[in-house]
């Protein structure tokens, strides 16, 4: 299969365009936008995706959507095999107006294969039309994932937020934020909610999942992982990683 540029394939007259490339590890793909809607998956190892407005990471069989013109980022941890498509705005205009994990089937899967190895301008009236109209059908039902790590527009709370990623911890307290804003806890938990559209300890939460997987995609001890981002100990952290993916943290790890 002949690897295909996204950028390559803007205009191509198809609402919907499957493309398929192979990244070595720790490859970053620089701040760049699409005309269309991208739905991106790493067929192998995990992606990470940042825009302005947040951090969403794919560990295997989840994929993030990308609304039209949406400036990102993308930092693949090991080497990674993508399978994505480009989707028409005018075509399909119900869509997600804001980017979002999701999970993908066996049947998504192998649809996001096939795509890739279609013609770029196919008969939309034959089978390959058929297989990208399913393809559109089963992301739009594909279920959302809760991995993402919104970023406050507000500049100060954004500041601290950012510094959270660099450094994690599952033991911040609200009282250390708000006193870091010269806010009382009331104000600070109101602004934080109102910028971030979730509580502050599921956003902390949040935040350490993103940190743990691709470091659980690298191969490091679970252990290691819990103690640097502040658990008391693995099993601490694999309830809570359990209970938010449903799946415990080895699952992840090669």
């Amino acid at each position: 299969m002949e690897p295909r540029r996204s950028q390559d394939h803007e205009d191509v007259p198809r609402p919907v365009v499957g493309i398929g490339n192979a990244f070595p590890a720790s490859f970053e793909l620089a701040e760049h936008r699409h005309r269309r809607g991208q739905f991106l998956y790493a067929a192998s190892g995990v992606i990470a995706v940042s825009t302005p407005e947040g951090s969403w990471v794919t560990p295997p069989e989840r994929a993030v959507w990308i609304p039209p013109g949406t400036p990102h980022s993308v930092r693949m941890v090991g080497a990674v095999q993508t399978r994505s498509v480009l989707i028409e705005p005018a075509a399909y205009e119900v869509f997600p107006g804001s980017c979002r994990v999701v999970g993908v089937t066996a049947l998504l899967r192998q649809l996001l294969v096939a795509a890739a190895e279609i013609p770029t301008e196919y008969d939309e009236q034959g089978r390959d039309g058929l297989v990208m109209r399913l393809l559109v059908a089963e992301i739009r039902s594909a279920p959302r994932i809760p991995i993402a790590v919104p970023f406050p527009r507000q500049p100060a709370l954004a500041a601290l937020c950012h510094a959270f990623l660099e450094r994690p911890s599952a033991t911040a307290a609200i009282d250390q934020w708000a006193s870091a804003l010269a806010l009382n806890r009331r104000s600070f938990t109101r602004l934080f909610r109102r910028e971030t559209g979730m509580s502050f300890a599921e956003w902390r939460q949040q935040a350490c999942v993103s940190v743990a997987l691709p470091r659980l995609a690298a191969g490091e001890a679970i252990t290691s992982i819990a103690l640097d981002l502040g658990y008391d100990g693995p099993a601490n952290f694999s309830t809570m990683f359990k209970r938010m993916l449903g799946v415990p943290p080895s699952r992840y790890r090669p």
